[in-house]
């Protein structure tokens, strides 16, 4: 199949496939007597494959090394397993951190209630939660 007829059955861009193409995610395609790429079905496969990877927040150098894993023959479960296990930790951090700044957002917010029109260049509430944060 051709580039654009690729694109749409995966709902991408031709030009990302061409940059997965130049960075070795994808191997070059073969070419039509005219000169048209021209893509098989094991094409389609690691384009999905890349999309979910990508969609579950690995890195294209992180998929760079498991297609490079299986092309050797070799299963790339372990290291899949610790990316996982990485993402899962970066996410507890970032959640942790998101629970943290919604405390701190809901303290703000009551205190706005009761802030007068006076207190404050902008408002006292918030001018000052960087120093607040310093000193902590």
């Amino acid at each position: 199949m051709r580039i654009g007829q690729l694109a749409e059955r995966l709902g991408i861009t031709t030009k990302a496939i061409r940059f997965y193409e130049s960075i070795g995610l994808l191997p070059e395609p073969s070419r039509s007597p005219s000169g048209y790429r021209s893509y098989e079905e094991p094409d389609a496969d690691r384009l999905t494959f890349i999309k979910t990877a990508q969609r579950l927040g690995l890195s294209l150098d992180e998929i760079k090394e498991i297609i490079a894993f299986r092309d050797r023959g070799e299963r790339p479960c372990g290291y899949v397993g610790e990316i996982l296990d990485r993402q899962v930790a970066d996410l507890d951090r970032r959640i942790r951190e998101m629970r943290d700044l919604r405390d701190e957002l809901k303290s703000l917010q009551r205190q706005a209630r009761v802030a007068g029109p006076s207190d404050g260049e902008f408002c006292a509430v918030i001018e000052h939660v960087h120093l607040r944060h310093a000193d902590a």
